[in-house]
């Protein structure tokens, strides 16, 4: 039987809301819940100032929240059972647990002028941990939300999304891009959402008709990724300096050959990479306009296969899953996504096919690796939203 996760939104509303009536006392005035999110192609794009094609998908952090009157936060963890106070005149800073997230949060507000007001919630969430499924992104915007809300202040979808990265590149230490809290933040039901990483645009992407977006988790968790990230940012840093551009977006395979003898094996294959997986993301933007799925779905495997083969970053397990997708029934495309070395793989499925194909990946991959994967049958969600009148329904 395919391991299938389950969606459960409201079982996730229901747990936050009980769990903070009975630890406060009282019912909580509103409801937050930011989503995950699967990158359906343009792999290590974003810090090449190129472009991203996520989707914010039906996994969420949820808080359920209310205001304090002095200056301190309250946090409920259901999912670590644990719980914190965090002083907002002096917010700790120690390991990255899940309070490193919430206390970055609330100093990156401060950072940006604006000032958290205490608050006391509960939270609970079904994205997996260490998936490559941005929990870690669901969380900050969901506080941010919070800690706003609460605040009194308006932030759009685009200053959220530069404060979570910021709390990420400046106070966690992580130099990650801006994808993850975007599509969290900014993400559309039934669109994926096309980010230009030079400017910060966006473009709601349809989904195309009769498919559905199908995340394939290897249950192998990834390793040596910060080593892996920084070798692969420094060596397209170094194709786009030996091709006399600021950026690899900048480059173009005919450059790139042109300067093919001036530049290190390694760095080559770095960029080819890259220049290719940014066309593919144009292109794939274009095929969701004029629902040409079959065409989107080569666009993912080619993906793959550049990342597999020319960026050096999947895995055997990502492999082997992925090739077990292309061949079963009813799929158009398959790739991994996100850092890889472990982790999850992404396909497009014919919509009505959706349990064959995952029962004969299941199979498969349980059969040549003794691994029981878990799979997420997805739907495109809305970012980040709060509500205050959920008590209605």
């Amino acid at each position: 039987m395919t391991k299938v996760m389950e969606n459960g939104i409201a079982t996730l509303q229901m747990k936050v809301t009980n769990k903070f009536n009975s630890m406060f006392g009282s019912p909580p005035e509103a409801i937050v819940r930011a989503p995950g999110r699967v990158n359906i192609i343009g792999e290590y794009t974003d810090f090449n100032n190129g472009f991203v094609l996520p989707m914010a998908i039906d996994r969420y952090i949820v808080i359920a929240l209310k205001k304090r009157t002095d200056h301190k936060v309250r946090v409920v963890s259901i999912d670590f059972d644990q719980e914190t106070t965090i002083p907002l005149e002096t917010l700790p800073k120690g390991d990255h647990s899940w309070v490193e997230y919430i206390s970055g949060c609330l100093w990156a507000l401060k950072e940006h002028r604006f000032e958290p007001k205490g608050f006391e919630c509960v939270m609970a969430g079904n994205i997996p941990i260490g998936a490559g499924l941005s929990s870690s992104a669901a969380l900050e915007t969901a506080i941010l939300k919070a800690a706003t809300w609460c605040s009194g202040v308006e932030l759009d979808k685009v200053q959220m999304a530069k404060i979570g990265r910021y709390v990420e590149n400046e106070w966690v230490g992580v130099a990650c891009g801006i994808m993850d809290q975007m599509i969290s933040s900014a993400g559309k039901s039934g669109h994926a959402l096309l980010i230009d990483c030079a400017d910060l645009s966006l473009q709601d992407c349809p989904l195309p008709d009769n498919s559905s977006i199908i995340v394939l988790d290897t249950n192998t968790r990834r390793g040596l990724v910060d080593s892996a990230y920084n070798e692969r940012r420094e060596q397209c840093f170094k194709a786009a300096e030996v091709m006399s551009v600021d950026y690899l977006r900048d480059a173009d395979l005919t450059l790139l050959e042109r300067k093919s003898n001036n530049m290190d094996r390694m760095v080559y294959k770095r960029a080819k990479h890259v220049i290719t997986e940014i066309q593919r993301v144009k292109e794939a933007a274009s095929c969701m306009d004029s629902n040409e799925f079959e065409r989107l779905g080569k666009l993912m495997y080619e993906s793959h296969v550049s990342l597999r083969d020319d960026f050096e970053v999947s895995s055997e397990a990502l492999n082997c899953i992925v090739e077990n997708a292309m061949s079963s029934l009813g799929c158009y495309g398959a790739r991994m996504t996100g850092a890889g070395f472990g982790g999850c793989a992404v396909a497009l499925v014919k919509k009505g096919q959706e349990e064959d194909f995952m029962n004969q990946v299941m199979t498969a991959f349980k059969s040549q690796t003794g691994i029981d994967p878990v799979l997420y049958n997805c739907r495109a969600s809305d970012g980040v939203t709060i509500k205050t009148d959920f008590k209605k329904g």
